[in-house]
């Protein structure tokens, strides 16, 4: 009996733990898109990706040209012929997929671009967002921007908009 009620004690104290909290709900997607600085950064970005984009299927089409002229030509050429075409497609192959990986691989330039484009403007929410936490004594804050964090959130609790008017931005 004695066991049931400590449980049940320490359930109560628990509960009322968890009660005494504040928590807010943030959409750090919904902010970001109300930003006119980050849908410029996002562009830029884009149009890095859409050039270096480009640059990768100048050298591919490149390479496919030298692949068929190879197989055209196959059967009329001598043994150190073909082997020399077959280094050269090797070594274009090997570049293409050294470019790829340099421009759009974990780390590469689109990566770097992304750090110096996007994530001033991330950690800059990210500090309007912290002043409002100490502001507020708010203990928790959520962001359902990923979608699976938080399965419901009453809007009564959501800080988007007012993360967004202490950026500057009007609604």
């Amino acid at each position: 009996m004695r066991k049931y009620l400590f449980l049940s004690l320490g359930l109560l104290l628990w509960a009322g733990a968890l009660r005494a909290q504040r928590y807010a709900v943030i959409d750090t997607k919904y902010i970001l898109s109300k930003l006119p600085e980050y849908q410029q950064a996002q562009k830029r970005l884009d149009d890095f990706s859409v050039l270096w984009q480009a640059e990768l299927d100048q050298k591919a089409a490149r390479l496919e040209k030298l692949r068929s002229d190879y197989e055209a030509e196959q059967v009329m050429l001598s043994d150190d012929l073909k082997k020399k075409r077959e280094d050269q497609i090797y070594n274009e192959e090997k570049e293409l997929r050294e470019l790829q990986r340099k421009r759009f691989g974990f780390e590469g330039d689109i990566f770097k671009k992304r750090q110096e484009l996007i994530k001033p403007i991330q950690d800059k929410v990210y500090d309007a967002v912290q002043k409002m936490a100490v502001a507020r004594s708010i203990d928790i804050i959520l962001d359902r921007s990923d979608g699976n964090t938080v399965i419901f959130a009453d809007p009564k609790i959501d800080r988007s908009d007012e993360i967004l008017r202490a950026l500057g931005v009007k609604l």
